[in-house]
């Protein structure tokens, strides 16, 4: 790596890239590997499929606008794919695989080399691809309609494009810093949640209070407008209007704005891979390992009768961890939230939400959510371990305890949000009646197996350290988000047709009793999984160490 130094800024670069694909070509030499690639591609194809389909339509849509005499009107396009470009990547973090341009600091890496990798990673997630196609689906638009406006278009859509890049990765570089302790960690995740649940909120609040609140959206709407206009939306909206109407001098001083903006916003990023260029660490780990003050002796662990002692460590440590999570915290509210947007939605007088006309489905519907939410916990089940999982493979206690005492922590804290959600349901609707309830049991004794023993596979299969602090970094692989998603598709989707012919052919009992038989099915399921987890992990333990220690 010396010899970089020599070759320049280019050859720094083009070793990199060698580097990351010897990386992947190694990688495809494993099973895990291989269906990495897979998940990737079939991830790809959805994308570029949901791209391709955008870029006809916002295509069609600029044609219009600019055919009609209406350039203005490309805001309200340029709008949604802003918006979009900022939000997809935090809230679909798990599509996304952010190298640690951390590791680049150990070699004779010039800042500038440092800077363009950051840059070319952050270029190659979804939200960037769907985002530039959806562009060149507009200045294909633009360009139809009118012909002499294409290089206005290409120029204009081009440094838009490389705001909005530029503008993710400052917000990435800057929410990491924050991240990287604690306090600013649980004030930042309250706050993320508390807004997607208020983004959920709107739609069943418009449904519901849409006619008495027409003045007011107007009146907002005449002060948005002017600080749109001031925005990067706006303003290569505006660019592109003056360059339609012949004001070429506004139009370039409008697009000199834009520029602008992308210098800023790479200006105030500057400042933060410059800090990490030089080496930050904003480890918290010397505050948390001095002794507390006052605490003498050794705190005995739980005891349950029943229990053996190795799995019931596991479930304390387990529940411990949970409860200083503030994003798992928050997880519990969240089916009452949800419950709260199905019972709103519709208007006041045109009978009500979904389950104000089927209260009896509250309980079900809340009770499978949560178990959608907790997915995340269950099919990476040692990614919150780190490098801890090597005291459970060098303990004398069986893995299959850990294992066992995991699913029971879990399946824990789904009894209790399974409560709570009965008390709201209660509050919200009625209380749930004696079908409900066995509807509910009897579908999560189907449903909860089937989870557990698809997440024990794929905790050993597909692990992933999970690194709070780093977006992109928070979630299961894709191999492990492509197979959960197949599967909670398929369990949700016998699910629903078991309740929904029970009830169309008059008998809604018949639906527990299709959920017990397919328990029964899933429970021996669970169990063949876990009469194996000895011998996976003990096969495996290269991998989770590899994966988990890193």
């Amino acid at each position: 790596m010396a010899g970089l130094t020599l070759a320049g800024q280019t050859g720094q670069l083009a070793a990199i890239a060698q580097v990351r694909w010897f990386i992947f070509t190694h990688s495809l030499r494993t099973t895990k590997g291989a269906l990495e690639l897979f998940s990737r591609i079939v991830i790809a194809v959805a994308i570029t499929g949901g791209g391709l389909g955008g870029a006809i339509l916002l295509g069609i849509a600029a044609w219009y606008f600019v055919s009609e005499g209406k350039p203005d009107g490309l805001a309200l396009l340029l709008w949604p794919v802003f918006l979009f470009w900022q939000l997809f990547p935090v809230m679909a973090s798990a599509l996304t695989e952010t190298m640690d341009s951390s590791d680049l600091v150990r070699f004779p890496l010039s800042y500038r080399a440092y800077v363009a990798v950051r840059l070319v990673y952050g270029a190659l997630d979804p939200a960037t691809v769907l985002g530039c196609l959806w562009l060149t689906g507009m200045t294909l638009g633009i360009g139809w309609a009118q012909p002499r406006l294409l290089p206005w278009a290409v120029v204009v859509l081009l440094v838009f494009a490389a705001v909005n890049m530029l503008l993710t990765q400052m917000v990435f570089a800057w929410v990491e810093r924050w991240l990287a302790q604690r306090r600013t960690r649980e004030i930042f995740a309250v706050l993320f949640f508390l807004a997607m649940i208020g983004l959920q909120l709107i739609g069943p609040m418009l449904s519901r209070y849409g006619d008495r609140s027409n003045a007011t959206f107007h009146k907002v709407g005449q002060i948005a407008s002017p600080v749109q206009a001031v925005l990067p939306p706006g303003i290569a909206a505006r660019t592109l209007a003056s360059a339609a109407t012949g004001r070429n001098a506004a139009a370039v001083a409008f697009l000199g704005g834009l520029v602008l903006y992308a210098v800023g916003i790479l200006r105030v990023l500057g400042v933060r891979l410059r800090a990490q260029y030089r080496g930050e660490s904003l480890s918290e780990v010397s505050r948390d390992a001095l002794p507390l003050k006052g605490r003498t002796g050794i705190r005995q662990g739980w005891d349950v009768p029943g229990l053996p002692g190795p799995v019931m460590a596991v479930i304390e440590k387990e529940l411990r961890y949970l409860s200083r999570s503030g994003p798992m915290l928050l997880t519990f509210v969240t089916p009452i939230i949800m419950l709260v947007v199905f019972g709103i939605g519709g208007r006041a007088g045109n009978g009500g939400g979904f389950l104000q006309r089927w209260p009896e489905l509250a309980l079900p519907v809340g009770a499978g959510y949560a178990l959608l939410l907790l997915s995340n916990l269950i099919y990476n089940n040692f990614g919150a371990d780190g490098g801890g999982v090597q005291f459970f493979l060098a303990s004398p206690a069986s893995f299959r305890s850990v294992v066992v005492g995991k699913n029971l922590a879990h399946m824990g804290v789904l009894l209790a949000e399974v409560v709570v959600l009965g008390f709201g349901v209660s509050l919200l609707f009625r209380p749930p009646s004696a079908l409900a309830m066995g509807t509910t049991v009897a579908g999560l004794l189907f449903a909860a197996p089937i989870n557990l023993a698809v997440g024990n596979l794929l905790s050993l299969y597909s692990p992933k350290k999970i690194e709070f602090g780093t977006f992109g970094r928070q979630r299961a692989s894709q191999m492990t988000v492509l197979a959960s998603f197949v599967l909670q598709i398929a369990v949700f989707g016998v699910g629903g047709l078991t309740i929904f012919a029970a009830r169309y052919y008059g008998r809604p009992w018949l639906a527990v009793v299709v959920f017990l038989g397919l328990a029964a099915v899933a429970l021996a399921g669970y169990v063949f999984v876990l009469g194996r987890v000895d011998r996976l992990a003990l096969g495996r333990r290269e991998v989770l160490m590899e994966e988990l220690c890193r």
